[in-house]
């Protein structure tokens, strides 16, 4: 009898709280718009199943350690969380980005940059709605990154400032906000399709959504080449503290266009790049545990998270329609494009491509689209790094 009760108090049945039963209702949606609507599923399927893995109840007491879950040392999920903690998933990430990303479309119209740094308003006024909301500066920090839309940044400066480890000056300690940050991050990117589109037509008239561009100039090998070497200077230069981010981006790319190290990009592009992402997604799913995750501080990152991604999304728009009181009639942007200008590569371009051929079928504007998309990914790389020397 003894060995069976033994059993049952192990068992999950035992230990089940209504947080676990959340969290898992929550990890079946994330599964169900990946599966059923194909709503990022490299991501959503890997989160999504880890927020179950996370969320298995298990027997835990003070100075017990089963060596199961993500938090406890020595187990497996927490070495493989390691990963996220200590920062280091995201720059191979982006080292891959970089050798799957072609900047010609950037390097050929280098004015739509400038649309890539109109959207990263959204992280900047985060950060201020965090702040007054009540998180310390670094969480605050931490959280306005997820207004860039890109994943794999919003995790890197939160294992920096949101870590649960680093102690303020009046020596209180951190929140360790990285499961909630990471989730909404990559939520909302998967997100884009929806969230999107009504933003747009709300900030954008019928003839400005009719707006045709004209096709982007062909770009040579020597300025594809020159390209990843003067912007990592240029970048890295403005925000040192980026270099993790923007110098693996940029090396990723210099062995995409070099044309001589094929098979270390096409490494960096799929078997590399691939494997972070399923380590990186379900460690972040399983880090979800309910007595962690369920808190206010995460829904106040949820909601903060929603608002930027709005506001980046219309800083884009707006951005481009403001340059267009400077350009020859004959040179205007479409401002839709400059929805784009969010980190969410390639899906903030398609969504521009949609809507542009829902106007009119003849009006492709993907290469447009794809450098203020591209850009964006420099600009919210370079925003971290500048908030990382601020509050560091």
């Amino acid at each position: 009898m003894s060995g069976l009760f033994n059993f049952y108090e192990f068992s999950g049945f035992a230990n089940i709280a209504w947080g676990n039963v959340i969290m898992m209702l929550i990890g079946f949606v994330f599964l169900f718009l990946a599966i059923k609507y194909d709503f990022e599923p490299m991501l959503l399927i890997p989160i999504g199943f880890g927020i179950l893995i996370g969320n298995i109840p298990m027997f835990q007491v003070v100075d017990f350690n089963l060596k199961l879950g993500v938090y406890e040392p020595g187990s497996v999920m927490n070495i493989l969380y390691q990963g996220v903690v200590q920062g280091w998933y995201p720059p191979i990430i982006f080292l891959g980005i970089g050798a799957m990303t072609d900047f010609s479309s950037l390097i050929s119209n280098p004015k739509l940059m400038l649309l890539g740094a109109a959207a990263q308003i959204g992280i900047f006024l985060t950060f201020l709605g965090a702040i007054y909301l009540g998180f310390a500066a670094p969480e605050a920090g931490a959280i306005g990154i997820i207004g860039g839309a890109d994943g794999p940044t919003a995790i890197f400066i939160s294992s920096k400032l949101a870590n649960g480890l680093n102690v303020l000056a009046d020596g209180t300690t951190v929140k360790n906000l990285i499961g909630p940050i990471a989730i909404a991050a990559y939520s909302y990117m998967a997100l884009v399709p929806v969230i999107q589109p009504p933003v747009i037509r709300l900030m954008t008239t019928k003839r400005e959504r009719l707006i045709r561009m004209k096709p982007p100039r062909a770009v040579s090998k020597t300025e594809k080449v020159l390209f990843p070497i003067i912007g990592l200077i240029l970048t890295a230069y403005i925000a040192p503290s980026a270099l993790p981010l923007i110098g693996m981006l940029f090396f990723g790319n210099l062995l995409k266009e070099s044309g001589v190290t094929k098979r270390l990009a096409t490494t960096a592009a799929n078997p590399l790049i691939d494997t972070i992402t399923i380590l990186l997604g379900i460690t972040v799913g399983a880090s979800t545990q309910a007595d962690v995750f369920l808190t206010p501080s995460s829904i106040k990152i949820f909601a903060l998270g929603a608002g930027s991604f709005v506001i980046a999304t219309a800083g884009g728009v707006a951005g481009a329609k403001i340059m267009n009181l400077f350009l020859r009639k004959d040179n205007k942007i479409n401002p839709m494009i400059g929805a784009a200008g969010v980190s969410a590569v390639p899906d903030s371009a398609r969504v521009v491509q949609g809507m542009g051929l829902k106007e009119d079928p003849t009006n492709h504007l993907l290469m447009h689209a794809m450098a203020p998309n591209v850009s964006g990914v420099i600009g919210s790389a370079v925003a971290a790094g500048i908030l990382l020397s601020f509050l560091m």
